[in-house]
């Protein structure tokens, strides 16, 4: 099965579905990661702070599977942010993952109380981009504040966001700003599982009754359902596992298409609720950690 592309801002095509690999331990890591190469996945998304780089980059290079046919992403972490560290971030990354070149590279979040840093970052990022070491450029948890101060001094714009998107969380207001911008939507915890919420609090969307409902019809299972949402939006995807039935499951998402209907119905289950921290209160005093070298 063939995953369809997105075109970034730039020209350069990127699978619609990745594979992520957010709080997956590093000792399951290749295993995961391996399962998902065998299904057919090519894009694999991961993060310096995830701490399993090289274990995604061992999967990859026992995968054989030819350089040129993968979209590997990763992220820089607020610990390396500045010009030069954002450099050396690149020499680290790029050696753990095994790789010359990186497909995309992002910031991952932004540093409100010191956005000047956040500057020299992505002016690293551009310099990478200018020297060929990276395809694509790009962020993550920026809200429009954050963009706006960005884009005001850029040479480059961002061709992703990577954000919190899924039906309970939907972010519309920041999903047209980014596209008004020529910024793809990437949705970091599609099906809603990834979260900090308390248990109780609004309750799983697999178990909501309304994607039940759409999925019952279309004899597919919530998670499909929902990011099949994604995908007919325009978004890209990077759900998670270490399951292989699930990892299976969330790539059979192309055999199907949501209505009009149901697409709107899914739209109007947002809460308006974030399950990940809030991208006003990261601080390197709270949020810092060193990243190791290669």
């Amino acid at each position: 099965m063939t995953v369809p592309n997105l075109i970034l801002n730039n020209g350069v095509d990127m699978p619609a579905l990745g594979f992520g690999v957010f709080q997956t331990p590093p000792a399951e890591t290749t295993d995961s990661v391996t399962e998902a190469l065998k299904v057919g996945y090519r894009h694999i998304d991961t993060a310096a702070a995830y701490l399993n780089e090289r274990e995604v980059g061992q999967a990859i290079a026992a995968s054989g599977i030819p350089r040129d046919e993968l979209f590997l992403e990763t992220k820089v972490w607020i610990s390396d942010y500045g010009f030069d560290e954002t450099l050396h971030a690149f020499d680290k990354s790029a050696g753990k993952l095994g790789v010359e070149q990186l497909d995309l590279l992002i910031l991952h979040q932004a540093l409100p109380g010191d956005f000047a840093k956040t500057l020299e970052a992505y002016r690293g990022l551009e310099r990478l981009y200018a020297d060929g070491k990276v395809r694509a450029i790009g962020v993550s948890n920026f809200m429009p504040d954050h963009l706006d101060q960005l884009l005001a001094v850029a040479t480059v714009t961002p061709a992703v966001n990577q954000i919190e998107v899924h039906p309970y969380f939907q972010q519309k207001g920041l999903l047209s700003y980014d596209a008004e911008h020529g910024i793809l939507n990437q949705a970091w915890s599609p099906i809603g599982g990834i979260t900090f919420y308390r248990p109780g609090v609004i309750g799983s969307t697999l178990e909501d009754e309304v994607i039940g409902q759409i999925a019952t019809a279309h004899g597919k299972t919530p998670a499909q359902v929902m990011l099949r949402w994604h995908l007919q939006e325009g978004r890209s995807a990077i759900p998670k596992s270490v399951r292989p039935e699930r990892i299976a499951e969330n790539f059979d998402v192309f055999d199907f298409e949501l209505t009009a209907d149901e697409l709107a119905r899914i739209d109007a289950l947002d809460t308006g609720i974030r399950g990940g921290p809030e991208p006003e209160r990261i601080t390197l005093e709270a949020f810092g950690r060193p990243i190791p070298e290669a």
